[in-house]
Parts: C-alpha cells; structure tokens; sequence
C-alpha cells in the first residue's frame, strides 16, 4: 500500500523526499497513472538537489527548503488520495479517480500531475517556506530569481522525460503534433510557475482575511482540478498512423 509510504511521513531534506519518491517509483505499476507523474517530479527534484548544493542560486538555502514543503504537499495528497480519491484535494482527484483508467497515456498524467502540483500546491508551498523563515514572496526579489531559474531545470528534465515517455505505447502529443506541442507544454509549464508566484503573493495580502484566504484557496484548488479533468480526457490508440479504437468499445 502507498499509504505505509507516505501517511504520517514528513520528509526534512531534499535526499528524504527523494527517497520517498524512489519508494513510489518502485511500488506503482506501469499501468498506475500516479507512476507517471511520480517519476517526473522524481526526476526534477534529483536536479534540484544537485543544483542547490552549487553557487548557481542566490539563496540555495531557501529553494530547498520550498523544495522539501512542496514534496510533502505531493505526499499529502498521495497518502488521502490512496486510501480515497474523494478525500485528496480537488486539484488532485482527477489523477486519482483515472490513474487506472484505460486510455489515458502516461504524458497525460504526466502533465495532469504537475498542473495539481504546481497550480494548487506551489502557491501554498511558497508561502509556508516564507513562513518558515523569513520576509515576504515579493517578485523580482532573489528569491524570485531563484524561483524562476528553476525553469531551466524543468526545461532539461522535461525534455529527457519526452523521451521516455514516448517510447513504446507512449505517443501521443510527439506523434499527434510534433514538436509544436513540445513548446506548448512547456510554455504551459512556465506560465503556471509564474501564476503560482503571483497566488502565492495574493495568499500571503490575504492573511489577515483567514475567510477569504480559504474561500481564495478553494476556489483555486475547485478551478486546477476541472483543468485537470480536460487534461485525463482518455484517447483512442493509434494504428498505421490513425486514431483507432479499444476492442471492447
């Protein structure tokens, strides 16, 4: 069970957090959605470890700690989402209602992973980090820089996960639409980041509003997962080049 993975446990550092994810790498099934996602944000987060123990980024020290709180938001969710789908946050139902429904391809859940994480769990982890330390998310700050550097990083693992994932069954933006959709995707990615900075700053100006800081937050949770319900639409596979159909259908 991925609840005796995740349920109660905090991870503290970068290397704990990647271990918990090597664990679920290592537990879900080919055929589990989660396997997609886990494996994409596993290999992000290695980049990130490597990345933070270099001069790269003005505060290393503040991007790992966002890196460890925004882990254990994904572990959050993982620990409710297993044991019921109903009871993970809005954002993340739509990957575990469908993570072994037939039809959808492993980049879907790929992409539906991070549209939970980063639209729902990011803005939310930003401004626990600052909690957690000092200051404010103000754009343009250091940590902002940081912050938006990190797209580089997305940028290289996004395109080694291209990779993978489009190896065997796994085809379908690469063989439907070519490289277009590869800079689509990551546009999307990149504007995303950027929107979760901003909600963070607008959660953070609405601290001292607890009411509509919630009703704010749940309204943006509602919102990412409707979106991620467009991105898990299933589709029917390819033969010889065209769409075919399931033999059950």
């Amino acid at each position: 069970m991925l609840t005796d993975l995740v349920a109660g446990r905090r991870a503290a550092t970068i290397e704990e957090a990647v271990e918990i994810m090597t664990a679920l790498d290592r537990t879900l099934s080919d055929a589990d959605g989660l396997k997609w996602f886990n494996r994409l944000y596993l290999q992000v987060t290695l980049a990130v470890r490597d990345a933070v123990t270099t001069t790269t980024y003005l505060d290393p020290d503040f991007l790992a700690t966002l890196d460890v709180v925004f882990a254990n938001l994904y572990f959050d969710a993982v620990a409710a989402g297993e044991v019921d789908p109903a009871r993970a946050p809005s954002a993340w139902r739509p990957v575990f209602e469908c993570r072994h429904r037939r039809g959808i391809r492993p980049l879907q859940f790929a992409l539906a992973g991070m549209n939970a994480h980063i639209n729902r769990d990011l803005p939310e982890g930003i401004v626990t980090s600052y909690r957690s330390t000092e200051g404010a998310p103000v754009e343009g700050s250091p940590r902002h820089h940081d912050f938006d550097k990190v797209n580089d990083l997305l940028e290289a693992v996004e395109a080694q996960i291209k990779v993978e994932f489009s190896k065997g069954l796994v085809m379908l933006v690469d063989v439907a639409c070519g490289d277009v959709d590869d800079a689509v995707a990551m546009w999307k990615v990149r504007a995303a980041r950027a929107a979760a900075w901003t909600n963070a700053e607008v959660l953070w100006a609405l601290s001292p509003t607890p009411t509509l800081r919630a009703a704010f937050f749940s309204r943006l949770d509602s919102l990412t997962g409707f979106a991620g319900r467009g991105l898990l639409l299933p589709t029917a596979p390819l033969v010889d080049g065209k769409r075919g159909v399931y033999a059950d259908d």
